[in-house]
C-alpha cells in the first residue's frame, strides 16, 4: 500500500503543483498515466524475480487495479485543482480512496487465495466505482467548459 502514496506524491509534486489542468478530467488522465507505469515497472520486477509462469494472472489483476486506483486518484486531484473550497479534502481523498481499495485488494490477496467469486465481486466494484469517478469527472469538466463559454450567464441556474 506503500505503492499508493508514492504514486500520489508523483502526481502531488511531479504534475498537480507544476501542471494547470484544462478541465478537472485531465487528473484522470494523468492519474492512470502514473498508475500504469508503476504498474508496468513492478510487473517487469516480478517476471525478473519470479519468472514467468504467473504473467498472465500479474497482466489481468494488478495492472488493471493499478489503473483503476489510479482513475481515482487521479479524480480527486481533478477535482482539487477546481474546487472553489475544500482544496486540501480533495488531495487527502486523492491519497485516502485509492490506500483504501488497495487495501481491501490486499485483504482479498491474502485471505482469499483461489476465491475467484471474491475477486470477481471485488473487481466488478472497483470498475463500478472508478467508471462512476469518470462520469462525474466528465460532468465536472462538460460544466466546467459551459462556465468558460463567452456567452455563459452566471445568473441563470445550471
Amino acid at each position: 500500500m506503500l505503492e499508493e502514496f508514492f504514486k500520489w506524491l508523483i502526481l502531488l509534486v511531479a504534475i498537480y503543483r507544476q501542471t494547470k489542468f484544462s478541465d478537472p478530467y485531465d487528473g484522470i488522465l494523468y492519474g492512470a498515466s502514473v498508475a500504469l507505469g508503476f504498474a508496468t515497472v513492478e510487473n517487469i520486477l516480478f517476471l525478473v524475480s519470479f519468472g514467468i509462469d504467473n504473467a498472465f494472472i500479474r497482466a489481468l489483476l494488478p495492472v488493471s487495479s493499478h489503473a483503476l486506483f489510479g482513475v481515482v486518484m487521479g479524480y480527486y486531484l481533478g477535482r482539487a485543482q477546481f474546487v472553489k473550497k475544500g482544496e486540501k479534502l480533495q488531495l487527502t481523498l486523492a491519497l485516502f480512496a485509492p490506500l483504501l481499495l488497495h487495501f481491501v485488494y490486499n485483504s482479498i490477496l491474502y485471505t482469499a487465495d483461489d476465491e475467484v467469486m471474491v475477486w470477481s465481486v471485488f473487481m466488478l466494484g472497483l470498475w463500478i466505482f472508478a467508471l462512476s469517478r469518470v462520469k462525474q469527472a466528465h460532468i465536472l469538466s462538460r460544466k466546467y467548459r459551459l462556465m468558460q463559454h463567452p456567452f455563459y450567464d452566471s445568473n441563470k441556474p445550471s
